[in-house]
């Protein structure tokens, strides 16, 4: 496995980033060997889900890895590789805070839908079907967006700078007008993606 370059140049029009994905006809070991270089791409940067545009590649895949330490503070990561991704059920909606791999230094709220349902196939070309809520259902919003030239600035409700305080702590600074205050982000939570 290897550790590929996470692509940055949202800000450029002709971008991978803005672009929709081809669909992937047949899983192969050019496939499965991608899905694990992503993987080991998103643990080396510290996300919980990475998309192949990010990546460079402008075809239909995600990873997920994600743990829901509110419910079990003890609970194991679940990882999930995912060919052509499709949102087939939607049920509520909420706001929250995500940040992105290939966006360093910004926070946004968006709203997501509260629960999903996902259909795709996994690594071996089998058709899955995934019910996900809460901070996982934002998760594959997030990447799922990422597969159709989406961005979480594309969705922002508030966007926010993120800079590195004196003491070490991470300043979370709302930009726009009306939003001259300065908040920490202690108890706020980021999906990093």
């Amino acid at each position: 496995m290897a550790v590929l370059d996470i692509l940055q140049d949202w800000r450029e029009e002709g971008s991978i980033l803005h672009r929709k994905t081809v669909r992937i006809r047949k899983v192969d070991r050019r496939i499965r060997r991608l899905l694990n270089d992503m993987v080991e791409t998103m643990r080396e940067a510290g996300g919980v889900g990475l998309a192949a545009p990010q990546v460079g590649r402008n075809l239909s895949a995600l990873v997920v890895e994600y743990a829901d330490t509110d419910e079990d503070p003890d609970a194991v990561p679940e990882l999930y590789k995912i060919l052509n991704p499709q949102i087939v059920r939607t049920r509520g909606e909420v706001e929250g805070r995500e940040g992105c791999l290939s966006v360093p230094g910004f926070l946004v709220d968006v709203d997501r839908a509260e629960r999903i349902t996902v259909k795709g196939m996994d690594a071996d070309g089998k058709a899955i079907r995934i019910k996900a809520d809460g901070w996982l259902a934002r998760i594959f919003q997030h990447e799922i967006d990422h597969l159709n030239g989406i961005l979480m600035m594309d969705r922002a409700n508030r966007l926010y700078t993120v800079e590195e305080g004196e003491d070490g702590e991470p300043v979370v600074t709302p930009i726009g007008a009306g939003h001259e205050e300065t908040e920490a982000t202690a108890g706020t939570v980021a999906v990093t993606n």
